[in-house]
């Protein structure tokens, strides 16, 4: 069967490897049929990405068919045959995360396709209580789930009151995931971003009005959209040291900063502002069981059009191709999909 590898950054593989034939005890067998490229798999090929180890099969936004169910006493509500998501997060359920219902922030834990072997391959095995089933919900909107569930719980995580003014730092896919969930929690949302084309989708598609043009005065440009205050919540989705850092100047006395994106090295603050300002700092990392049930009930309900969020394609031959493209800003890349038929 086929296979990418991330051989070492900025090396793509595609090789020939044995396909399982069957499922294991406690696993379910997985035709792999969509794969979203996340942020995640570009910086791993730039060999800058958290947690990350090579070589590497990626892969961890999936939406696969189920062709075999290995023996369980576990009760599923899919079968063989059936399209399901995949949730990438493999956790322990013993340690103290996962006790207190934090499998996200498990001790012991390893997410497919980075710190273990992902979904970029025709086929492969989870565990049996890791796939949802999702009727009505189309076989590319699967594999977009787990993408927009790390906006989900970043907008759960920073407990947003109705009509809090909250600005979105970066519109990649997780920060457009963060700003599209935290408008459905009751924000209203503003959005900072670089690149002209994302603020434009920000607009169109999210149906957020006020854009900030961080190439100008950013700040003064939040200033003047809030009457001269600041937003009380903020997150950071850019996974930019230099923007992590002066987030914190965004956030209004008694606000909150939510790091929803992550780098390989320090975030220092000024203890002096951060105190006066009496700030809450939160970390959102993955997602829960919960936030993937909230996700497929709004794909459900139609609140989400995700249909303008792929911007991009490719065959696994054709990959390694467009990765290295996919890397630049330039290509106007919003989200791209691998497709495996």
């Amino acid at each position: 069967m086929k296979a990418i590898v991330l051989e070492r950054p900025g090396k793509l593989e595609l090789r020939d490897v044995a396909a399982p034939e069957a499922a294991a005890p406690g696993e379910a067998l997985l035709r792999v049929k969509r794969v979203g490229i996340c942020g995640t798999d570009l910086h791993a090929y730039g060999g800058n990405q958290n947690f990350f180890s090579y070589p590497r099969i990626m892969g961890h936004e999936l939406a696969v068919e189920v062709i075999d169910i290995g023996a369980t006493d576990a009760q599923l509500d899919y079968a063989v045959g059936d399209l399901c998501c995949v949730i990438p997060y493999l956790n322990c359920g013993a340690c103290i995360a996962c006790r207190r219902g934090k499998s996200n922030c498990c001790t012991q834990m390893q997410v497919l396709g980075v710190h273990i072997d992902g979904g970029m391959r025709e086929r492969f095995s989870v565990p049996v209580d890791k796939l949802l089933k999702a009727e009505g919900v189309a076989v590319e909107e699967l594999a977009l789930v787990e993408m927009l569930c790390i906006g989900a719980h970043a907008a759960k995580r920073a407990r947003i009151a109705p009509g809090e003014n909250a600005l979105v730092i970066g519109a990649g896919p997780i920060g457009l995931a963060t700003a599209q969930f935290a408008k459905l929690a009751g924000a209203e949302v503003m959005v900072m971003e670089v690149n002209e084309k994302r603020l434009d989708f920000c607009q169109g598609v999210l149906g957020i009005d006020t854009l900030i043009d961080a190439r100008g005065d950013a700040m003064g440009q939040v200033e003047k959209a809030l009457g001269g205050e600041l937003p009380t919540l903020v997150f950071d989705c850019t996974g930019s040291a230099k923007s992590m850092h002066a987030a914190f100047d965004y956030v209004a006395h008694g606000g909150a900063l939510a790091l929803v994106g992550h780098i390989t090295g320090d975030i220092t603050f000024s203890d002096p502002h951060f105190h006066s300002h009496e700030l809450t700092l939160l970390a959102s990392r993955n997602a829960t069981p919960a936030d993937f049930a909230w996700v497929i009930d709004c794909l459900r309900a139609g609140q989400i059009n995700l249909a303008p969020w792929v911007t991009h394609e490719a065959t696994p031959e054709g990959i390694l191709r467009e990765f290295p493209r996919w890397v630049d800003p330039a290509t106007g890349v919003i989200k791209a999909m691998l497709r495996f038929d």
